[in-house]
């Protein structure tokens, strides 16, 4: 596991850091969750997994997947990004009540929310009217290689978690081909995810993200409710002024 950007944890340490699991009783992480088993790949560094992620429908994390380096350079193409497509706070469909988020997207398509035409995709930044910027080859690379799927991204969905923030339970449904992943990186101060099934009502379980983890919703995990219950202030070093940047790889239409 990747360690650079971060103090030296011991095992213990780490795992009440970033990979611990909370559920009804404060169960230890187990291999399964719901059912669905739960791949977690060990990435060396320089970049080479441990293990080629496989293409087994489940959900896949991999903590530690960008090094330091590797997260600081995404953080510089994602600010260049924010001058030609800066965050915007996205809305409610019905009630207008704005995200706790702010948010951008990267590639051809991004994702959006507001009152009067709802959750959907377009090619355009809603304030600016300008084509979204291109995807950093980074993305592309954590796509094949955590995603595993043949066709490429077509966009990429970057949220900015201020310490106060969080995501409540939702599925990630406004996509057209939903036989493609939902591949997911963390920057910046940890985060507590929560995970559920394809009901809302179904049982929750909840583990900590850490700046550099990767994961992955696929197959039967890929409409499993989930969201952000809170973001740890001071977990990372690597924004300067806190915070959380979550950015989503998604599939809109089908090949």
């Amino acid at each position: 596991m990747r360690t650079a950007g971060r103090p030296t944890l011991d095992a213990a340490s780490r795992r009440s850091a970033c990979g611990g699991v909370r559920s009804n009783g404060d169960r230890a992480l187990t291999e399964t969750r719901f059912g669905l088993p739960l791949q977690r790949h060990i990435y060396e560094r320089g970049g080479a997994p441990a293990a080629k992620p496989a293409s087994e429908p489940r959900m896949k994390f991999s903590p530690g997947y960008l090094s330091r380096d590797e997260q600081s350079s995404l953080l510089e193409a994602l600010r260049a990004a924010l001058v030609e497509a800066p965050l915007f706070t996205p809305t409610m469909p019905r009630t207008g009540k704005p995200f706790s988020v702010r948010m951008t997207n990267f590639g051809p398509l991004g994702w959006l929310s507001d009152q009067e035409g709802g959750y959907r995709y377009q090619a355009t930044h809603p304030t600016t009217g300008r084509p979204w910027p291109a995807m950093p080859d980074i993305l592309l690379r954590v796509w094949n290689e955590i995603g595993g799927y043949p066709a490429p991204p077509e966009a990429c969905l970057v949220n900015w978690y201020e310490p106060t923030a969080r995501m409540g339970l939702h599925q990630d449904r406004d996509e057209q081909d939903l036989a493609a992943p939902v591949v997911s990186l963390s920057l910046g101060d940890t985060a507590l995810f929560r995970i559920g099934g394809a009901k809302r009502t179904d049982p929750t379980r909840s583990f900590r993200l850490c700046s550099g983890d990767a994961m992955a919703l696929a197959a039967e995990s890929r409409l499993s409710f989930h969201g952000v219950d809170r973001i740890y202030p001071g977990t990372s070093t690597l924004l300067a002024s806190g915070g959380r940047i979550n950015l989503t790889l998604r599939r809109v239409t089908k090949p």
